[in-house]
């Protein structure tokens, strides 16, 4: 279930809008996810990853930069992450064809707070079962979406760490990894040319015995 919807700026991480969960037993509790969104926000910049996922508590953040604007929403940890991001890419194409040539200009926050409207539609959409299960064509073209960055919330909040930093670090463990793979493919052919050639010279040394021992 898509619990909390909110779109910043990435420049400056000004809340451009938002919408909670209109249920009030599912929005208990939910400011302080709204606190920890906005933190994320200031913490955004050029060189954050396009997508990730942040694990927080029972809930996961997923979002999204397209054309310097952050989408993010707060769901169940058992929401699809393909739905989920289907979601966002929806949000991001109503949102940017509305106010697109707007978001530069404002200074204030929440702005574009009517934009509300349309987010509580799609998270009905996305949220009632029968309408997910009508999406199936829309998450199946999301290309790479199981292979985005999951982080930890107490990573990027009590350590400090920037968005950023994150990716990076992440990239050079793949490297690392890739590196490691290929090193020890290498040693593992070194290793049984070794052995062959051993095998090789104990059987040329063997006929060479024949032939001036035996003949």
């Amino acid at each position: 279930m898509v619990l909390m919807t909110m779109i910043a700026r990435v420049a400056d991480g000004l809340p451009l809008s938002a919408s909670m969960q209109e249920h009030e037993q599912s929005g208990t509790g939910l400011l302080d996810y709204q606190t920890q969104a906005k933190m994320l926000f200031r913490k955004l910049d050029k060189n954050s990853p396009d997508r990730c996922s942040i694990q927080t508590g029972k809930y996961i953040f997923h979002y999204t930069i397209q054309t310097g604007i952050c989408y993010l929403i707060l769901c169940e940890q058992t929401f699809s992450k393909n739905m989920a991001f289907a979601y966002l890419q929806e949000l991001h194409q109503e949102f940017y064809s509305q106010y697109g040539k707007k978001v530069s200009t404002v200074s204030r926050p929440y702005p574009f707070i009517e934009f509300d409207t349309f987010m509580q539609k799609l998270k009905r959409t996305y949220n009632d079962k029968r309408g997910s299960s009508n999406l199936t064509n829309i998450n199946s073209e999301l290309q790479g979406v199981q292979r985005i960055m999951v982080q930890n919330i107490d990573d990027v909040m009590q350590r400090g760490v920037a968005l950023s930093e994150l990716d990076n670090k992440a990239q050079n463990l793949s490297t690392l990894s890739k590196k490691y793979s290929h090193d020890a493919k290498y040693l593992n052919l070194r290793s049984r040319n070794a052995k062959i050639a051993a095998v090789v010279t104990v059987i040329v040394l063997f006929l060479i015995f024949l032939r001036y021992w035996v003949f």
